[in-house]
């Protein structure tokens, strides 16, 4: 089997941070990437290239302040696991409800509901790893615990517009890496 050596993407600067310009491989710290903040929803680097997003798995890691919901309640056809990097948060998790801690690990299995809430005394940062859905596998149940911090669809659904309406949409934003000390181990 022959190949051609894979190109390293050049790497453009951003009101938001940096980002790769296309596909290739890079290399950026956390301090200079681009992110996006969603307005009661905390923020994220997605380390995805300007033009797209990584097309096998979805990675971010996202910066939620005590009471901010990541998502909304959801399970889908692909797995994701998590690891808390600093602070506390919350998980809601099949009708079920855990404090998650610094280094705690969680994995979620193919369909398992759950949604992510800050907790704790300041920010908390999580790591977020997923495979891209395949299909259309992917399901908003409705669901109480989670409504509580604004972090449920108002009635189940399999669409996404539906789930997130009157959600605002995740804008372009430096943000400062690590963020604040906020609660953990």
């Amino acid at each position: 089997m022959s190949r051609s050596p894979v190109r390293e993407s050049k790497m453009i600067d951003t009101p938001a941070g940096r980002q790769a310009e296309g596909p290739g491989w890079f290399v950026v710290n956390m301090a200079d990437a681009a992110a996006i903040d969603t307005p009661n929803a905390g923020h994220a680097w997605t380390f995805s290239p300007a033009e797209g997003r990584f097309p096998h798995f979805g990675i971010n890691v996202q910066v939620l302040n005590p009471g901010e919901p990541s998502a909304k309640y959801h399970a889908e056809e692909g797995q994701e696991a998590f690891l808390v990097l600093q602070g506390e948060i919350r998980v809601i998790v099949e009708d079920e409800e855990r404090i998650l801690r610094q280094w705690d690990f969680f994995y979620s299995p193919p369909w398992t509901a759950h949604v992510f809430v800050g907790a704790g005394e300041g920010p908390s940062a999580i790591l977020m790893v997923g495979a891209r859905n395949a299909g259309e596998g992917l399901i908003y149940p409705r669901n109480e615990l989670a409504a509580k911090y604004g972090g449920s669809a108002d009635e189940t659904t399999e669409k996404a517009e539906e789930a997130y309406a009157g959600w605002p949409q995740p804008e372009p934003a430096r943000k400062e890496w690590p963020p604040p000390l906020g609660g953990g181990r």
